[in-house]
């Protein structure tokens, strides 16, 4: 298998894949005809590179998404000899095989990670990770539908089986209580002793709070500015432009304000924020009050948080540092929805903070309900 050129794996939306004319899919069999096209796209490259660009601002998401769809297009061009706009429901059935059992130099080890000769598999992937590729997919296809560049989505076809239909996964990439208080306070010891030193330490110990106590995704985060936290009725909530630039409101604790105020005293402004003002609610790393952090700073600033606080568990609580190593910051908020929903909050309420449009969606983070069936059912014997 010789693979067509592709840029490396890195969070921008480069998807430069050298396809032959005739399998581009500017003549594909499941191409829109007649509609009104709402992207300018006439390739399948460009169309799922217009789909990438979606994800910019969540530079996690966008390497995870663009694997997928590489993945997907090289399979198809490769081995069916088919565009991706010709993929039929068949091919579909063949390609979730493909994923449980890629072989030759598809996943040969001998081949580099990166370039135009790189694998693009380990191995076969576990059914969660087919069900999560699969479930990528269908929505690049779903986007293309919307967009009037495809006719239809063939993965819509698809029927969920057996635990999968019945049983809502509950979501595990996040930190229990303990190892979030231990995150906490191992920012606490971090090296004061120069400006920038401290500097980094304020942003960092503000930065992990408001993510945490408000839920926000990474790219929400890094555009809010000051003014959208505001006062209602005498408590304080944070406006927040998500998803597709879908408006919601979160409520915000007193202690999240207090921690907002010493952060903007560090910095010279006045402890609470007024609404017509235009400073980020995260600075830029040169403490500029009118320049925000962009995604992949407040992505690398959150991981090198864990990693420290990773650092200072080593001996003492191995797994515990294995977890931290592997956290991101979308860790915080499924640690924001699984200890809201830990502590009782209504799931309708969950389902808002998080802006959920399902509260099935919600539902992943009942976390309790396990943890007292566990305890009730294997009785552990008592430790003299």
């Amino acid at each position: 298998m010789n693979l067509p050129a592709a840029a490396p794996e890195s969070p921008d939306i480069a998807l430069s894949l050298a396809l032959p004319a005739a399998l581009d899919g500017r003549a594909g069999t499941n191409r829109a005809r007649g509609g009104h096209l709402q992207i300018a796209a006439d390739s399948d490259v460009e169309a799922v590179r217009l789909w990438l660009a979606e994800y910019a601002g969540s530079p996690h998401t966008l390497r995870s998404y663009r694997r997928e769809a590489v993945r997907l297009l090289l399979w198809a061009t490769r081995t069916l000899s088919k565009p991706l706009s010709s993929l039929t429901r068949e091919d579909f059935l063949l390609y979730e095989r493909f994923l449980a059992a890629p072989t030759g130099d598809w996943a040969d080890p001998v081949r580099p990670r990166r370039g135009a000769a790189r694998r693009l598999f380990d191995g076969p992937l576990s059914a969660r990770s087919q069900h999560q590729a699969l479930g990528i997919v269908s929505g690049l296809l779903s986007y293309l539908v919307s967009a009037g560049y495809l006719a239809g989505n063939p993965l819509a076809l698809r029927r969920r089986t057996g635990a999968a239909a019945r049983r809502a996964p509950r979501v595990e990439r996040y930190l229990d209580h303990a190892l979030w208080d231990h995150v906490l306070g191992s920012v606490e010891q971090w090296p004061r002793l120069t400006a920038r030193d401290h500097q980094h330490y304020e942003r960092s110990r503000w930065l992990i709070r408001l993510l945490y106590d408000t839920g926000l995704r990474v790219s929400e985060a890094a555009n809010a500015k000051a003014a959208d936290f505001y006062q209602r009725r005498g408590k304080w909530w944070l406006h927040v432009v998500g998803k597709g630039g879908t408006e919601g409101e979160v409520p915000v604790s007193t202690a999240l304000m207090a921690d907002l105020a010493r952060y903007r005293v560090f910095h010279g402004l006045a402890p609470m924020p007024s609404g017509n003002e235009t400073a980020a609610a995260v600075m830029s790393v040169a403490g500029d009050p009118c320049r925000h952090l962009t995604p992949a700073a407040v992505y690398l600033i959150v991981k090198e948080v864990f990693r420290r606080a990773a650092d200072m568990l080593e001996t003492g609580d191995v797994a515990g540092a294995e977890t931290l190593r592997r956290a991101s910051t979308h860790w915080l908020r499924h640690s924001a929805a699984s200890h809201q929903a830990d502590a009782g909050t209504d799931l309708r309420f969950i389902q808002k903070n998080m802006r959920h449009a399902s509260i099935q969606t919600t539902g992943i983070y009942l976390h309790a309900e396990d943890d007292q069936r566990h305890t009730d059912t294997v009785r552990e014997p008592e430790q003299n």
